[in-house]
């Protein structure tokens, strides 16, 4: 019950919602042991959406990250964005050579004075983790990307770092080896405060999934069409007419991506 009163409080739920809330729980049973967790996440979702939508978009934003599949390319563009937001210039799904061989990056991000060379881990389930093998892995293909940086005339004046980015945890003996060889992690609740449920919030990149206007085959049909998140929705409106949606469906999706965006 404190994890569920937790994850209520993180998502903006003021403490008489998250009493009524509990309550209600309480007294429809679903606190018994035969009860899982989901289900009663589930009708917490529920509740709280009738009290504040923007509350349950928030508390629903780990789920919606999960929705972003099959396929890792929508998530690689939403941490694109989120580091073009904190002011890195990026590029998604480049090829760059290395001193050995070439390699297919997820995101590079840089600025002045740093060059990041971001792998993407994206799961559709929330208890897939990312253990060592990860940045034991990625660690190499990086030593052999910034080998070749350091001969280009542009770039090897700037720092670079691998970086790991996923929607999901890392074990902690993944952590562990990316503090030792100098790596940066990036996850839903890593680093503390600065995780991916921050810089989502704070830079309101907000994934098209979290919007509750849109049925999971809607979602779907603009993932298709490459609209990630909600901001690219706004300056694509266009997009909603190509999948034919309906003239009042189609303003109250624009509705509400404007709410999640000016929040």
């Amino acid at each position: 019950m404190s994890k569920l009163k937790q994850s209520l409080g993180n998502a903006g739920a003021q403490p008489p919602v998250i009493k009524a809330v509990v309550n209600h729980l309480e007294e429809t049973g679903y606190f018994r042991d035969n009860i899982t967790t989901k289900e009663i996440y589930r009708e917490a979702y529920r509740l709280l959406k009738k009290n504040s939508k923007r509350v349950a978009r928030r508390y629903k934003l780990k789920e919606s990250l999960l929705e972003l599949g099959p396929s890792g390319y929508p998530f690689e563009v939403l941490i694109s964005e989120v580091f073009r937001s904190l002011g890195y210039k990026t590029e998604v799904g480049e090829t760059v050579q290395g001193k050995c061989v070439s390699h297919e990056i997820d995101v590079i991000a840089q600025d002045e004075q740093e060059i990041f060379m971001i792998e993407c881990k994206f799961h559709n389930r929330k208890d897939h983790h990312c253990n060592v093998t990860i940045p034991l892995y990625v660690q190499s293909r990086f030593l052999d990307v910034s080998e070749n940086w350091k001969t280009d005339s542009n770039l090897k004046n700037k720092k670079p770092c691998g970086y790991i980015a996923t929607n999901t945890r890392f074990t902690q003996d993944a952590i562990d080896y990316a503090v030792c060889s100098g790596m940066k992690l990036l996850s839903w609740n890593y680093p503390k405060e600065q995780g991916l449920r921050s810089l989502i919030e704070e830079a309101q990149i907000h994934p098209i999934t979290a919007l509750l206007s849109l049925t999971r085959k809607e979602k779907q049909s603009l993932l298709n069409e490459d609209i990630v998140h909600c901001k690219q929705l706004l300056d694509q409106q266009e997009v909603l007419n190509q999948l034919q949606f309906s003239h009042s469906k189609r303003s109250k999706i624009i509705k509400e991506a404007e709410e999640v965006c000016t929040v």
